[in-house]
């Protein structure tokens, strides 16, 4: 078998997603925290595009790279959204945000180079790194500074095989958000030693209590220069099953992703495509913010009911949709707890020790409020047991 490969480990989030589906499709009455997906249906305009696409006939090849009108959609999407100012020839579409990152990460990394990734962070970034063969260096963030990563924390691990750095902003699992004075600090190191940046802003539309994006490259010239964007179609327009993700950087960067693309996977889908382009429109933001109005409330309900349980704590997140409670004061590792969650309370959460943070579990509420407020009780319940 080929070592990297066999040194990977499965996600833990999927896995445990797809424990807690079996025991309910076996009858049992599970409360799920674990997916990262949102409970809502993609928008009808969006599926609506899609199937005129497919009854048309648009079912054969494109580009490697994807459509060329999705890239100029996605070129104009990120100069007015984002004030970054890419050509369409500067993107690549590929089968989701995670193929994205994965591209990057083959394309960029040498053998032995360092990837800098602040801590807790998603599960997949230091495998992807490990496959690119690449070493992941971890940065454990603070809860007291909202887990974000600092300048001081940053020079602190740089070595002469420091390649790159990964910001996700808001954040998976934390749901932190930096904001565009803590995002300049740290691109400016990423500067000084000539790291490229690697942005994440996958849940960039999902923000609360008047919270703001900011793209990183879009601070300066110097950090745009060597900043990869990474964005998506799967949660602000809730199209986790299309499979669309994509890149915007330097050719130097894309021409090599394309050619690996075009020998692994080709294009992405084409008639997804054809919905993502519908995705895209001012239509897509009204149901965007219908969704962040309902996880806002969510949100709201989780933290007040965990701070009324005794031994857990959780930094309030100002993005995305997970939360990520402290429960180390209750004695048992993240891995145990949420073991014996599941077994004994049919309650699946995501342990920490898969995001670096094995004190903390990880909570979606991109799931209904019913579930929500039965999951919590019986939380409750177990904690109280230990």
């Amino acid at each position: 078998m080929n070592q990297r490969i066999s040194a990977i480990s499965p996600s833990l989030s999927l896995a445990i997603t797809g424990k807690a589906k079996a025991l309910a499709a076996a009858g049992e009455n599970v409360c799920s925290f674990a997916a990262g997906e949102p409970d809502f249906d993609t928008p009808e305009f969006v599926k609506q595009a899609a199937a005129e696409a497919l009854a048309s006939g648009q079912t054969k090849y494109t580009p490697a790279a994807g459509l060329p009108a999705l890239r100029k959609a996605i070129s104009e999407k990120l100069k007015r959204d984002n004030a970054l100012t890419y050509a369409p020839e500067q993107i690549i579409v590929s089968n989701g945000a995670k193929h994205s990152l994965f591209n990057v990460f083959m394309a960029l990394l040498r053998e032995g180079d360092e990837v800098v990734i602040p801590g807790p962070y998603w599960l997949s970034y230091p495998e992807m790194v490990l496959i690119a063969g690449g070493k992941a260096v971890h940065v454990p963030t603070q809860e007291a500074n909202g887990f974000k990563i600092t300048p001081e924390e940053l020079e602190a691990v740089i070595t002469p095989r420091s390649t790159a750095i990964v910001l996700n902003s808001p954040s998976n699992p934390t749901g932190m958000v930096y904001s565009a004075d803590e995002l300049r600090a740290v691109a400016e190191v990423a500067v000084k030693h000539d790291l490229t940046i690697i942005s994440d802003e996958i849940y960039e539309k999902i923000l609360y209590d008047g919270n703001t994006h900011t793209s990183v490259g879009s601070l300066s010239k110097e950090i745009f220069e060597r900043t990869i964007t990474v964005n998506g179609f799967s949660k602000a327009n809730s199209m986790t099953g299309w499979r669309l993700g994509y890149v915007a950087a330097p050719e130097f960067i894309i021409k090599p992703m394309a050619a690996l693309q075009s020998h692994s996977t080709s294009g992405p889908n084409t008639f997804a495509q054809h919905g993502a382009l519908a995705a895209l429109s001012p239509e897509a933001d009204a149901a965007t913010a219908e969704m962040v109005n309902a996880f806002t409330e969510r949100r709201d309900y989780l933290l007040a009911r965990i701070a009324d349980i005794n031994g857990i704590s959780c930094v309030k997140p100002g993005g995305a949709f997970y939360a990520l409670p402290n429960i180390g004061r209750l004695g048992l590792p993240a891995m145990e707890f949420s073991s014996r969650l599941l077994e004994e309370e049919k309650v699946a959460v995501i342990p920490g020790e898969a995001f670096g943070a094995p004190q903390n579990i990880r909570m979606s509420y991109a799931c209904s409020m019913d579930n929500i407020k039965e999951g919590l009780d019986r939380i409750e319940r177990f904690a109280g047991k230990l």
